[in-house]
């Protein structure tokens, strides 16, 4: 079955963790698309209202304002649900680093929350968000399932727990878990402001904003961006795979390898610039370059990812040109 012959019934439910967040909401819209039942839920620390505003009227969408971390809220909205996508988490490396406790407490105990949850209402796939930051210090590429290294931050360590965790609920209390390692997703609604805005909408942001980026190190780390909708993809397909492929996790990219000084000279083709990035020392806690053996969940869970990136950032890059319009640019 092709990633758009995909279909699903008003019963089949779905829980969204971290709905109203970049990921989250793509997946919101897809599931609502494809015929599902849709209980967005986000306490909105890191998700803007604004990216469920299209579905707040849908009869199939209902949203949560509730926090992962209240066991009660998380038994309340699984509640004769199907599937759970756990996506709600706080990304960002560098973050992480200054407040591990916070982490600690959000991605680790709140997904906890979850699992418990789901466990307790039989929730039938439970499907959560991982990090290709488990690979920490390995320099082996592609990364491949089972060759990880030293994580390199209280973030990567947050996701390698959840992956341990989602294998116990998986042999200890039968719960089919799915873990998806995102590898350096983009496209629309990821948010392009503040200190630890991911890099691709940062550069167009400042790009379009007439400010000059900068480049954390010298440009030539590799990663594999993968645009949301492969990330999207491979959250349904894990909806739809075998109890046999459950109890661990999966590599979902693109298979690609970009280089950041590449990526950013595309942008500024793309928006026919030509713009001088700024230099400055790399960033504890990043990993050096990152390619995705994406293997495993073709085999698995039947995943293939329809984008590469030439196509995924031309869309990226004009969906942030139609919503940073020239209103919001003049303010700067």
């Amino acid at each position: 079955m092709r990633a758009d012959e995909i279909r699903f019934s008003e019963e089949d439910i779905f829980v969204v963790t971290g709905g109203a967040g970049f990921i989250g909401s793509n997946l919101c819209e897809a599931i609502l698309a494809k015929g599902g039942t849709v209980r967005c839920f986000d306490n909105l620390s890191t998700g803007h209202i604004e990216n469920i505003a299209p579905f707040q009227e849908h009869p199939r969408f209902t949203f949560y304002q509730e926090d992962i971390r209240n066991l009660d809220a998380c038994k309340k909205v699984t509640r004769g649900a199907r599937y759970v996508l756990h996506e709600a988490a706080w990304g960002s490396v560098p973050r992480s680093i200054e407040m591990p406790l916070l982490y600690e407490e959000i991605n680790i105990r709140g997904t906890l929350n979850m699992m418990e949850a789901a466990r307790e209402n039989g929730i039938e796939r439970f499907v959560y968000a991982s990090s290709s930051s488990v690979y920490g210090d390995s320099t082996t590429l592609p990364k491949r399932e089972g060759e990880e290294g030293n994580v390199l931050s209280p973030y990567a360590l947050t996701k390698l727990a959840d992956e341990h965790y989602g294998r116990l609920y998986h042999d200890l209390y039968g719960l089919p878990t799915y873990g998806l390692r995102y590898f350096n997703v983009f496209g629309k609604r990821q948010d392009p402001q503040g200190a630890y805005a991911a890099v691709i909408p940062r550069f167009i942001r400042q790009l379009l904003h007439g400010e000059r980026p900068t480049i954390h190190g010298d440009g030539h780390q590799s990663r594999d961006f993968t645009y949301v909708a492969n990330v999207v993809e491979g959250n349904l397909r894990a909806c739809l795979a075998p109890e046999e492929a459950a109890g661990t996790a999966y590599n979902i990219g693109a298979g690609g390898r970009e280089y950041l000084i590449e990526v950013y000279r595309d942008i500024c083709k793309a928006l026919g610039m030509q713009v001088e990035p700024l230099f400055d020392a790399p960033r504890a806690g990043d990993i050096h370059d990152s390619n995705a053996d994406i293997t495993k969940a073709r085999k698995r869970l039947g995943y293939d990812p329809q984008y590469d990136f030439a196509r995924g950032i031309q869309l990226a890059i004009g969906w942030y040109c139609e919503h940073l319009g020239t209103a919001e640019r003049s303010m700067d």
